[in-house]
């Protein structure tokens, strides 16, 4: 084995502790903003709330799985969504596990599941919530920008 070869293997592993460790602090986050009704969910009420009060975004989260991944609508919406973040200078993620966002922000009050495509933590303007796990959310994705990866996929813990 060459010295770039372990080299990489130990970049690839790091990369994953990164990429976990970011899923658990994703889901601190969604659970802590959840209980603080910090929460905006789904792509029309997201685009709603980035169009009334954009200051009150704090972290975005766009969501997919292999059967929307065809859906040309949804991606014309991330795309929007992900350049309305990127003037505003709001972090972004991707996650590959809509049922899982759908366990952590529950269903609505009829029982159906919510739309998680988009999810938004939002923050009063008058006095920003701060939590660890969003400022730790934006050195992760502060450093995967740095390495041109625009919108970083996350992983979410198992359960």
């Amino acid at each position: 084995m060459t010295l770039e070869e372990m080299q990489g293997q130990e970049t690839t592993m790091e990369d994953t502790d990164r990429v976990q460790s970011a899923g658990a602090a994703l889901e601190e986050l969604l659970l802590a903003a959840k209980k603080e009704d910090y929460l905006t969910v789904g792509v029309y009420e997201s685009a709603k709330v980035m169009n009334v009060d954009p200051d009150s975004v704090a972290f975005c989260v766009l969501a997919t799985d292999e059967e929307y991944e065809c859906d040309i609508a949804l991606q014309i919406h991330f795309t929007l969504i992900q350049a309305f973040c990127f003037d505003n200078d709001i972090n972004v993620v991707r996650v590959n596990d809509i049922d899982r966002l759908a366990d952590l922000v529950g269903a609505e009050e009829s029982g159906e599941p919510k739309d998680v495509h988009c999810i938004l933590v939002t923050s009063p303007s008058a006095s920003p919530w701060k939590h660890s796990s969003l400022d730790n959310l934006g050195m992760f994705c502060e450093e995967k920008r740095s390495g041109y990866d625009w919108v970083p996929a996350i992983t979410l813990p198992e359960r």
